[in-house]
């Protein structure tokens, strides 16, 4: 399904016309705000928040569909509002379980996966019906974050009490396996061809690099204090870690772990998206109520642009 064509289903199913708008069509950067109730909208060219949209309580986890139209945002208690991006509005909820946090959309538009922490368990939406379709128990407790693999086969389930990710596959629905990490893992990101992955133990302070043909840990690497979040550049030598501890963010050579550069960011930094072409990573600063904008060239804060009260993270389109 062309990317024109699932538009056109998830617009069906929303009820609303697909309208072409130059507001949907530009690089926005979407933080969701906890404190706030709601989705900053950042012009990625500016650098400036161009709208906040209401979205509900405490939102999470945020992913952007591939046509750049819609994004789903997990809120409080138990749902994930469908935000149209070009008219700035919930245009519908969807009931998924009790305290969704993390998401991802797999790579085909097909499936969104949501981390449900008081379920213990990732639930699974269709994404072109937009009704909840299975969910899938895990073994560790209060799962944050639920991560597709590049070829959408598999998803990455870190949760916050134990000290391992879980592996899902989808078509079996089912958990197949179990990684063990250090305490409190977070952050996940995969490399482009699906073989690695990275994880981020908050309480360890460590990333660990995963073998996914193998599911052996093949690196177990130093991050910052509190290490949480995490982010490849698409070039795919260097990963970036949040640390909540120091206010910093870690640049790692993504092969060998050793520390290229630490920045200075706001207080509490937690996830992180990078702009398309790589050229800025967006760093949420929760207790600063801030973005961060790195030049990851240069490595250094260039921005820090106020979002709202305690930023979750961002998501870039």
């Amino acid at each position: 399904m062309t990317r024109l064509q699932w538009a056109i289903v998830l617009c069906a199913a929303l009820g609303v016309a697909l309208v072409p708008r130059v507001a949907a069509a530009a690089p926005f950067a979407y933080v969701p705000n906890e404190g706030s109730g709601t989705l900053a909208v950042i012009d990625v060219a500016a650098d400036a928040v161009v709208a906040a949209i209401a979205v509900g309580e405490k939102p999470r986890g945020t992913a952007v569909d591939a046509t750049g139209r819609f994004a789903f945002v997990a809120v409080q208690p138990a749902s994930v509002a469908v935000v149209d991006l070009a008219a700035r509005r919930v245009v519908r909820t969807i009931e998924v379980g009790r305290s969704p946090e993390g998401l991802s959309l797999s790579p085909d538009g097909r499936w969104l996966a949501v981390a449900c922490e008081e379920e213990n368990a990732v639930v699974f939406v269709d994404a072109h019906s937009l009704l909840r379709a299975f969910s899938v128990p895990v073994r560790g407790r209060n799962p944050e974050h639920a991560v597709f693999s590049p070829d959408g086969r598999r998803v990455l389930v870190s949760a916050e009490d134990g000290a391992a990710v879980d592996l899902i596959d989808v078509e079996r629905r089912e958990q197949v396996g179990q990684i063990a990490v250090g305490e409190r893992p977070r952050g996940i990101v995969f490399a482009a061809d699906g073989a690695r992955a990275w994880v981020a133990a908050e309480n360890a302070s460590e990333v660990y690099a995963i073998d996914l043909r193998t599911l052996a840990v093949i690196g177990r690497w130093k991050a910052g204090l509190r290490g949480n979040g995490l982010a490849l550049h698409p070039d795919g030598r260097r990963l970036y870690v949040s640390n909540g501890g120091e206010a910093t963010v870690s640049v790692l050579d993504a092969g060998t772990g050793a520390v290229l550069a630490t920045i200075p960011v706001g207080q509490r930094p937690w996830n992180m998206a990078l702009s398309p072409d790589g050229a800025k990573l967006y760093v949420a600063c929760g207790r600063s109520g801030t973005v961060a904008v790195i030049d990851t060239a240069t490595r250094t804060k260039v921005a820090e642009i106020p979002v709202g009260k305690l930023p979750w993270g961002v998501a870039v389109r």
